[in-house]
């Protein structure tokens, strides 16, 4: 059965917005490419450059790097990010934008991020724009 994920709208480089499907998150990472790039392949260890949105399953938006104007850089698949950027962006190709539905125990734990209002029962769904890599 393939799980009900949400829709974003917009194109690459757009800040998305989210609708929800009337379901629970799906059980563990759900990986969604939006939109196929034709750029390099992110292999382990690339420090990736994207754009991102962050909000929980069915709630609000908790962080997003479109509103601050600036992308985001950090190294995949080596556990300096969470599980689900390390899993679901490795492989991926630059100019792709990449839906990810991350539950707790590929993203924060059952410890959460408190201060960022997520709980360590969240899921986290991420529309993730691959700028580059360094």
């Amino acid at each position: 059965m393939i799980p009900k994920l949400p829709t974003a709208t917009g194109s690459f480089g757009e800040k998305p917005e989210l609708t929800f499907p009337d379901a629970d998150a799906p059980e563990g990472l759900q990986v969604q490419v939006l939109e196929q790039g034709s750029g390099e392949t992110v292999n382990p260890g690339d420090t990736v450059v994207v754009n991102y949105l962050g909000q929980t399953w069915g709630g609000r938006v908790f962080d997003n790097s479109y509103d601050r104007g600036d992308t985001l850089n950090f190294p995949v698949g080596m556990g300096a990010v969470i599980g689900g950027f390390d899993d679901g962006l490795t492989g991926q190709q630059i100019g792709s934008r990449i839906l990810l539905s991350v539950p707790p125990e590929h993203g924060y734990g059952p410890r959460g991020v408190p201060q960022a209002g997520i709980s360590g029962t969240d899921t986290l769904v991420f529309v993730v724009d691959i700028v580059g890599v360094q």
